[in-house]
């Protein structure tokens, strides 16, 4: 029987996001996201609620000005501590997609319906993923995630644009 899948839940730093930090004198300024992802998140924008999850309080502010105000998802701001809980309450887990990367998202791998991990995420988490992705983390890792639950779950296999959605929608 296939799965229901009806959430695609994606860690910002380590996955949308490279795992560089990068701090000036006044403390974290930028965050490195890579190509590619925006897009091919938009293919599946019709097909699952998308949402993003950060433990990253002081870059919040960088990744809601991607996240939310340039790409247009919900971004939730979650203790690595508490993401099986928040989990419980924001999604039905068995139905659900988590792409993450860190030493704490293994153990949400356990109650997800399937499970990402991008090549250059902690040894342990990829080994519980169901899925790892040949790419690394702001470098079309999430695209290509995207493309992988497309044909995985709603076998499709060709490559194209969301053309109802962002600045350049019809």
């Amino acid at each position: 029987m296939a799965i229901k899948i009806e959430y695609f839940v994606l860690d910002v730093d380590g996955v949308l996001a490279t795992t560089h930090l990068l701090y000036t004198a006044k403390g974290k300024e930028m965050k490195v996201f890579g190509p590619d992802d925006h897009d091919a998140l938009d293919m599946l924008r019709n097909k699952l609620k998308i949402m993003f999850i950060t433990g990253d309080k002081r870059g919040f502010p960088i990744s809601k000005k991607r996240i939310v105000d340039d790409m247009g998802f919900e971004l939730f701001l979650v203790s690595t501590h508490e993401r099986a809980k928040w989990f419980q309450e924001h999604t039905d887990p068995a139905k659900t997609i988590f792409m993450g990367d860190g030493i704490f998202d293994a153990p949400v791998f356990d109650i997800v319906a399937y499970s990402i991990c991008p090549y250059d995420g902690f040894y342990k988490t990829k080994e519980k993923a169901d899925f790892v992705t040949k790419s690394s983390a702001g470098k079309r890792a999430v695209a290509e995630a995207c493309v992988h639950i497309l044909e995985k779950f709603f076998d499709e296999k060709e490559i194209k644009p969301n053309t109802n959605v962002g600045l350049w929608k019809k």
